[in-house]
């Protein structure tokens, strides 16, 4: 008999699918224990190829991540198997990069923990960096980036608050989100869209990545946690795992209305609540800044959020590292 797991309401994953996903994991797991052993030239690149193969598969299956988290927010799930499959997916991604991150140092020579060239064992103290300020060229680059979310948010701001945009008008604006969930009904009665309270989700864990108070709990924050450092994974992990689906869904969005305005692909119908196919691609393109645009911020401030963060072994001297 054959069994399918739902992905989403209307898709599922086909048994041969499961089973090359469950084939992958397994040759995840055997290349992990594998890293714990010496091997040759051939053996070396068996291992890395096997990780590299295992990441590159969890990570597209978690890139539909960010859609689930919104979802959640909203107190609603498409499905309950496709999230626990999205989880699942996020989880061993995360694992399988920190043994292939920690492998890839002991193979350089260099501590499997910090990243650093020391003398002694591994299981010393580590020190964390003081608080710090991602660059200037860093701020610069994530702001542009983060402003593209402005158009999107923007135009659904004007909907939810009962105007006109694009087509779509403020009756089939709130005919669309009848079938939504009590909360985000709630949220759109006082003029709030669930999708770009997200977003300024995204926007707050940008500014942490960048500024101090990301590395340790400000005042304003829990008298309890004020001034305590914040974990460095706390920030990290949702930005690396929403980071990948996002840039990669805003890529496609603009790649597919650019495609459509120079006539390549035919324009699509339009569908409820627009009126109009020229409004539904302005709005998939202010998608594809908006998503893209938050995806490729998050990478870049995450890679100076770990850089600044990551700590370093007791027993290094303090002058290795050189922050980016």
């Amino acid at each position: 008999m054959r069994v399918d797991v739902p992905w989403s309401p209307h898709i599922s994953y086909h048994p041969v699918v499961q089973l090359l996903l469950a084939g992958v994991a397994l040759l995840g797991g055997a290349a992990s224990v594998a890293t714990r052993r010496r091997f040759g030239r051939p053996g070396r690149l068996v291992v890395l190829g096997s990780l590299a193969l295992a990441i590159s598969v969890f990570t597209a299956n978690m890139a539909t991540l960010p859609g689930h988290l919104v979802m959640l927010a909203a107190l609603s799930i498409d499905s309950v198997t496709g999230l626990a499959h999205v989880l699942l997916s996020a989880v061993g991604t995360v694992l399988l990069a920190s043994v292939a991150i920690a492998y890839g140092r002991r193979l350089r020579g260099r501590c499997p923990r910090c990243g650093g060239s020391h003398a002694g064992g591994y299981r010393g103290r580590l020190t964390h960096p003081a608080a710090s300020v991602a660059a200037g060229r860093t701020r610069i680059r994530v702001y542009l980036l983060m402003s593209g979310l402005l158009p999107w948010a923007a135009v659904k701001t004007i909907w939810t608050l009962g105007g006109d945009a694009l087509g779509v008008t403020a009756e089939g604006w709130r005919s669309a989100g009848a079938g939504a969930s009590a909360p985000v009904r709630a949220l759109a009665a006082a003029g709030v869209d669930v999708t770009v309270l997200a977003g300024l989700g995204g926007v707050f864990l940008l500014l942490g990545l960048m500024y101090p108070w990301g590395q340790v709990f400000p005042r304003w924050s829990t008298p309890i946690l004020s001034g305590r450092r914040v974990p460095r994974l706390l920030p990290l992990l949702p930005a690396w795992m929403c980071a990948v689906g996002l840039a990669g869904y805003g890529v496609l969005l603009l790649l597919y209305a650019s495609l459509v305005s120079v006539t390549v692909l035919p324009a699509p119908p339009p569908e409820a609540p627009f009126t109009t196919s020229s409004g539904n691609i302005w709005m998939i393109a202010f998608g594809g800044l908006g998503f893209g645009g938050l995806g490729f911020a998050l990478i870049l401030a995450a890679r100076s959020y770990a850089e600044r963060t990551r700590p370093i072994c007791s027993e290094e001297s303090a002058g290795f590292r050189t922050v980016k």
